[in-house]
């Protein structure tokens, strides 16, 4: 085997990940000749520059969806704000809402009523955050470890507590939809949490932007069918909300962001 001139090989695998390329270690350690071991190391090297995410046996190129948590906040909000207002007049007085961690989710946060007494449970710190500064609203912190990707706690002890609960209506985070594939997750475990989080919940909403059309993500976390509300942007072309209807949801679509 060859370790040597790591930084040349990592920059080959830089630009495969830079043109939007997944990579499999095992395979990467064949093509170079070099250890797994090697792969991993410049595997790591990549992530912590920011210019992939690990994934289980390789790694899976930076795009919007994937980014960490903190980069997605400000990024579309009008956007987001226009599917959080769409998805609000689903909920009902008194309900016992769960906000999966995500930046649109984030966005429910300052359009929920006042007068719906509601509780908002959330596995997300800055959801959290934005909900303890509502008086009107109960808050519920689902903890544990948390992924700084998903921006909240997806571990097992966070799917452990998340069975405990008895919800209304979750607002699922979605990394990755396509009608064939579902709802998918980028890591494993916040795919894990997201399906405690719909077993526990009578009703499911899914805010969807149209770049998660575009996106893919491995781990698959439920069938469109699974999810009772899809909410979508006011310029998804028609075709894509004809094909997530026949798939077996009920469809919103949002109206024009207010900044347009």
């Amino acid at each position: 085997m060859n370790d040597d001139l790591p930084l040349a090989r990592r920059d080959q695998i830089a630009e495969r990940l830079a043109q939007g390329q997944p990579v499999v270690a095992a395979a990467l350690a064949v093509e170079f000749d070099v250890s797994e071991d090697a792969i991993r190391r410049d595997l790591r090297a990549l992530a912590a520059e920011g210019r992939c995410r690990r994934v289980y046996g390789g790694a899976l190129p930076i795009t919007p969806a994937s980014a960490p948590m903190a980069a997605r906040m400000d990024a579309a909000s009008e956007r987001k704000s226009a599917l959080a207002r769409a998805a609000v007049s689903l909920i009902d007085r008194g309900e016992f809402v769960f906000l999966d961690s995500g930046s649109t989710n984030l966005a429910l946060v300052d359009v929920l009523p006042e007068e719906f007494e509601l509780t908002v449970a959330t596995n997300s710190i800055d959801i959290a955050a934005a909900v303890l500064r509502r008086p009107d609203l109960q808050l519920v912190m689902i903890g544990g470890g948390v992924d700084p990707v998903v921006g909240g706690s997806v571990d097992a002890n966070a799917v452990q507590s998340v069975t405990q609960l008895s919800i209304d209506r979750c607002f699922i985070g979605s990394c990755a939809v396509s009608p064939k594939d579902g709802i998918s997750a980028f890591g494993l475990a916040d795919a894990t949490f997201k399906r405690a989080l719909l077993a526990a919940s009578a009703h499911s909403v899914a805010l969807v932007t149209t770049d998660k059309f575009d996106t893919r993500a491995p781990y698959r976390v439920a069938a469109i069918k699974a999810i009772d509300h899809v909410v979508v942007e006011h310029d998804v072309p028609r075709a894509q909300h004809t094909v997530l209807s026949k798939a077996g949801t009920a469809v919103l679509r949002a109206e024009p962001p207010a900044a347009q």
